[in-house]
């Protein structure tokens, strides 16, 4: 499966960098999955349960209490505003 660059930082510092094969949040029009080579766009992150499946096919899960999703060509970037639990 293709990856992407995903960052996911938050204020106490970067919480995950790396490959990524997909991205599951809950942006401000519903849930939503990021996959390689998805359109730009931002949106705000509402509550949710964030999943990030790794390169290698690991599964990461995390309550995230909100924030802004940047989806972009060079690398996909989550900003929270609450600790990430990783």
């Amino acid at each position: 499966m293709n990856t992407f660059k995903l960052t996911v930082s938050t204020p106490d510092g970067e919480r995950y960098k790396g490959e990524t094969e997909a991205l599951f949040v809950r942006g401000s029009e519903g849930d939503l999955a990021v996959l390689a080579n998805h359109a730009p766009f931002v949106t705000p992150v509402k509550a949710c349960k964030c999943r990030i499946i790794t390169s290698d096919g690991e599964e990461i899960e995390a309550d995230v209490f909100g924030g802004l999703l940047s989806v972009a060509d060079g690398g996909d970037t989550i900003l929270l505003t609450t600790t990430f639990n990783l």
